[in-house]
């Protein structure tokens, strides 16, 4: 099994926050402040995974802070910047059905609705008016451009079958 199908990140930590040892984190659960609901992180920083308990957090203007078990001051919490968080996918809250969190659609097959495959799905952008699909290609895709494709389920996604790893797209190849 591979890591991503174990654990999925849920934000970054981007700076120090005062002189106590509390840590920025750029939150990507929605709402923002969902991220305070795992406890249990591990932090993924320069190849090292580090586990840490998070034991106080809040929202700070636009942001999260957050303390973490065993950082008490600003030089400590320094160390930490730019760490990816890390939580375990069984922790995540189950969606309704038709819904779909971000790392499940990251490696799936995309074929269009004539069964072309235009590659698989990287990663996906926010764009605020919707989701996009980056799709790149693989040795089966129709050509080796990448595409753009929005996250539009019934307009543009016409199907993801998560166990057969594939989603199926009314998208012109041409685009």
């Amino acid at each position: 099994m591979t890591q991503r199908s174990q654990e999925t990140v849920v934000g970054r930590i981007t700076s120090v926050f005062g002189v106590q040892g509390w840590l920025k984190v750029f939150s990507f659960t929605e709402p923002r402040e969902g991220i305070l609901n795992y406890h249990q992180w591990t932090l993924l920083l320069d190849g090292k995974r580090i586990p840490v308990e998070v034991i106080n957090g809040r929202r700070q203007g636009q942001g999260i802070v957050v303390q973490l078990e065993g950082i008490s001051d600003r030089d400590q919490a320094l160390l930490y910047s730019g760490a990816e968080i890390h939580v375990p996918t069984e922790e995540l809250p189950v969606l309704p059905e038709g819904e779909y969190y971000w790392y499940q659609l990251e490696g799936l097959q995309v074929e269009t609705v004539e069964g072309e495959c235009l590659g698989v799905v990287h990663h996906l952008i926010e764009t605020g008016a919707n989701d996009v699909l980056v799709v790149r290609s693989t040795e089966a895709s129709i050509d080796q451009r990448e595409r753009l494709v929005p996250y539009l389920p019934e307009q543009v996604v016409q199907k993801v079958d998560l166990a057969a790893g594939r989603m199926v797209v009314d998208w012109d190849p041409e685009y």
